[in-house]
């Protein structure tokens, strides 16, 4: 049995980070992508462009992604979509429930699957996430702590990362 998807569409939204290429299927987020990101779309998946005004699904995600570059917002409500295999849809479902302010690493999550061995994997899954921000694997670090690869470039993930720092931890900066 084959299931139709709903048509897509796409527009750019602006935001602190840079402009983004936001992808919709029906009432749902497909894809948030940085400029130059590693695995974008294929033109021919992304539908017709759209304005990003008049539109609930871009503008329910430009605000939201507004409010929390201001700090003001630590969950996104919108709702997404996401079309991978089954592995990396376990992974993108994990990197889900990874709270705001927190990170964990790749070894981490191939652990939480029952198979340390899987850590590389499960890196390009995380590497392929369709939903930037959103679905968040810029809290994915390195085994020692250190900024690794990150789609939107690792300045990005740095300010993300600073961004949902614990007020305690900021507080307790010399500098």
């Amino acid at each position: 049995m084959t299931t139709t998807q709903p048509p897509r569409r796409h527009t750019t939204l602006t935001t602190d980070l840079g402009d983004l290429l936001a992808v919709a299927e029906g009432d749902a987020l497909a894809g948030l992508y940085f400029p130059a990101h590693w695995h974008p779309p294929a033109a021919d998946a992304i539908g017709p462009q759209v304005s990003p005004t008049g539109d609930a699904v871009f503008e329910n995600t430009a605000r939201e992604l507004a409010e929390y570059l201001r700090g003001e917002r630590t969950t996104f409500t919108v709702p997404t979509v996401t079309h991978g295999d089954a592995f990396s849809e376990r992974v993108w479902d994990h990197l889900a429930t990874l709270d705001h302010g927190t990170t964990t690493t790749y070894g981490a999550i191939a652990r939480d699957f029952g198979n340390p061995g899987l850590a590389q994997r499960v890196g390009q899954a995380v590497g392929r996430n369709p939903i930037s921000i959103l679905i968040p694997c810029h809290r994915v670090v390195g085994a020692d702590g250190s900024l690794t690869g990150y789609a939107g470039g690792l300045d990005r993930k740095a300010r993300l990362l600073a961004l949902e720092e614990p007020p305690e931890v900021v507080e307790s900066r010399l500098f």
